[in-house]
């Protein structure tokens, strides 16, 4: 019985990773991990500590959710990304980049920076409302950065196994800081306080859009996942939305939860991350942050 519950866990853990990095996953995470070279960060890192953790998840979940109330962003997002038509091929490529840059040498996290700014100088159009974009604009970049770190970092707080304290928070949003900077972000935070300052100076600029509550949507009722993983799938959006900020729920047209519903959700954040953690077995921090 421990030997098939563990053959279980295996394949499970197996078919998630490879949902996430892609069908390359195990030779990309191999290549990660295996090649010698100095690194940006070192084990032990706090970057290390939140990106190589279940609650990555959930995280990511909430920063698509965040990250959509910009309209630039919202508008770049839908005509370039492919996260309908392709939306797990968007998660490969995100989760890898995540893993590069956290785990990989410094030549690789180089060169893959280098790939997403040839991307980027690539990416111009006009929102709906006739607003300019450029994927490239140090703003719009802050703003990618500052949404997914707020993000990660709360998430992890909350369903992290080894959760910050308030030094390591300070230490994981000055890492962070490390590409954002090397991505052409500018005015990028470093400490918890400075974090917090950006997202309030920002939301001025945010703001409803169709193409916002499309995308909510989509991620909360549309998931791209087969059937058999629509329960744990709900359980971690549940945990998504419960820890959006107060004032974003009216513009992604989404029902604020009360006191039990967000205790629910936070139960099921709990439940859900665990789950995770237990089919990735015990190696958890080399294997959930993408191919990391």
């Amino acid at each position: 019985m421990v030997r098939s519950l563990a053959d279980v866990r295996d394949r499970a853990g197996t078919a998630l990773f490879l949902r996430v990095a892609g069908p390359d996953g195990l030779a990309s995470r191999e290549r990660i991990h295996g090649t010698p070279g100095p690194r940006w960060f070192e084990p032990g890192a706090a970057i290390r500590t939140v990106h190589g953790d279940a609650s990555m998840f959930v995280g990511g979940m909430r920063a698509l959710l965040l990250q959509s109330l910009h309209p630039a962003a919202m508008a770049a997002v839908a005509a370039h990304s492919g996260y309908r038509g392709d939306p797990w091929g968007r998660l490969a490529r995100t989760s890898t980049f995540l893993a590069v840059t956290t785990f990989g040498t410094i030549d690789d996290a180089t060169a893959a920076i280098d790939r997403v700014r040839w991307v980027h100088e690539r990416i111009r159009g006009v929102t709906p409302e006739g607003l300019a974009y450029f994927a490239g604009d140090p703003t719009l970049l802050r703003w990618v950065h500052v949404a997914e770190v707020d993000s990660f970092l709360r998430a992890h707080r909350v369903y992290g196994q080894r959760p910050l304290d308030a030094a390591g928070a300070d230490e994981y949003v000055l890492q962070a800081s490390r590409v954002a900077v090397a991505l052409g972000a500018e005015r990028v935070p470093e400490s918890v306080a400075e974090l917090a300052k950006a997202l309030d100076e920002f939301r001025p600029a945010l703001g409803p859009s169709a193409a916002a509550r499309d995308a909510a949507d989509f991620l909360l009722h549309e998931p791209p996942v087969p059937r058999s993983l629509r329960p744990g799938y709900t359980l971690l959006a549940r945990a998504a939305v419960a820890s959006m900020p107060a004032w974003t729920f009216d513009l992604l047209g989404l029902d604020r939860p009360g006191p039990v519903g967000l205790a629910a959700a936070r139960t099921a954040g709990a439940v859900a991350t665990r789950s995770i953690r237990w089919m990735l077995g015990p190696d958890d921090a080399s294997r959930v942050a993408g191919v990391g």
